[in-house]
């Protein structure tokens, strides 16, 4: 729902020429059905952006194999962006107001630490629902991307968010 929510959002105030189709999955199939539906875009000859959390991939062994195979096929397929976040995509927000590497262990880590910068910062559909915190992320989005590029997976918590945002870009 936060995805669908910021790349909306983003779509309007940004004027990003982008056709924004979430996917909820369950933690079982998620990365099952990403692959399936991302092989069903390239054979419509479009870029995927695939946008989702790591977090389920890091507790679950068999997802995290799912993930990895999944990366390894698109990866190198310049159609397909991956971009992770772990251990979601509010890392990707903090990254906006601040340059950290440090490991959040979950969503509620970063969520008081967001708190910081986007005090009423909540994961529900009556705070997503309004434009003004992908407002306050759009003023600081420069430095999102700036802070982004330097973090590396496996080496604490990451986002690769900013890829989706310089194609989104380049297309405007």
């Amino acid at each position: 729902m936060t995805e669908k929510y910021y790349f909306q959002h983003l779509k309007i105030l940004k004027g990003y020429s982008c056709v924004i189709r979430p996917r909820f999955f369950s933690s079982k199939n998620s990365i099952y059905y990403l692959e399936k539906r991302t092989k069903e875009l390239l054979l419509a000859d479009v870029t995927v952006i695939c946008a989702f959390d790591s977090d389920v991939s890091q507790r679950n062994e068999e997802e995290k194999a799912r993930l990895q195979n999944f990366v390894k096929e698109f990866n190198c397929n310049d159609k397909v962006i991956i971009c992770d976040s772990l251990p979601s995509i509010e890392f990707w927000f903090l990254l906006h107001f601040k340059y950290t590497n440090k490991h959040f262990p979950n969503y509620n880590s970063i969520r008081n630490e967001l708190r910081n910068f986007i005090p009423d910062y909540d994961k529900t559909e009556k705070f997503l629902i309004q434009d003004k915190w992908v407002k306050a992320l759009v003023e600081k989005q420069e430095n999102a991307i700036k802070n982004g590029k330097t973090l590396k997976p496996n080496s604490g918590s990451y986002s690769n968010i900013f890829k989706a945002i310089e194609i989104l870009e380049s297309i405007i």
